[in-house]
């Protein structure tokens, strides 16, 4: 993967409209492209709790995702630090419930249903690679959650009802 330093970017908090369209597919090898997946990394980097972003969250409506489930407890699988160009899911099974909770929605987590086995096909920036991941548990439901945003879904949009919903606790609560 080819991609320089980013800068570190504001991420958009719904219902910023950015957040609810359908991102468009790019070339991996677009400069503009490459300062993008940069930009995601330096920002998933300074997030301390986040394990992706998606780069309408950034405010690019293209189709790239950034995630590192390595410092998650719940990770069994990690590819590590990576970024996908016009990612696509092409399998999923073994769905489960978990809580998520989003960069973009303050406060709040949910319980989501979620496949916890997958494989990811995309293209690595830059080099124009094609790669295929497996991921499982939390790593995978990091990735589809990744994969949503891209389609203008927000984990908002599939907890089945407001008793799935729960407040995140704010630093300053007992």
């Amino acid at each position: 993967m080819i991609v320089g330093e980013g800068a570190v970017r504001e991420i958009l908090l719904a219902p910023h409209p950015s957040l609810s369209r359908t991102a468009e597919p790019v070339e991996p090898a677009d400069p503009a492209v490459l300062s993008a997946a940069g930009d995601l990394l330096a920002t998933l980097r300074k997030e301390p709790s986040g394990a992706g972003l998606a780069a309408p969250q950034i405010g690019f409506s293209w189709r790239i995702i950034a995630f590192d489930a390595r410092r998650h407890p719940r990770s069994r699988s990690a590819a590590g630090e990576t970024v996908l160009v016009n990612p696509r899911l092409t399998e999923a099974s073994r769905w489960e419930d978990g809580r998520e909770g989003c960069a973009s929605i303050a406060g709040l987590t949910g319980d989501v249903s979620r496949a916890t086995r997958i494989v990811v096909e995309g293209v690595l920036p830059g080099s124009g690679e094609f790669v295929t991941i497996e991921a499982d548990a939390f790593e995978a439901r990091c990735i589809q959650h990744q994969l949503d945003h891209l389609d203008g879904l927000l984990f908002l949009d599939r907890v089945p009802g407001v008793l799935s919903l729960h407040r995140r606790p704010h630093s300053c609560d007992a």
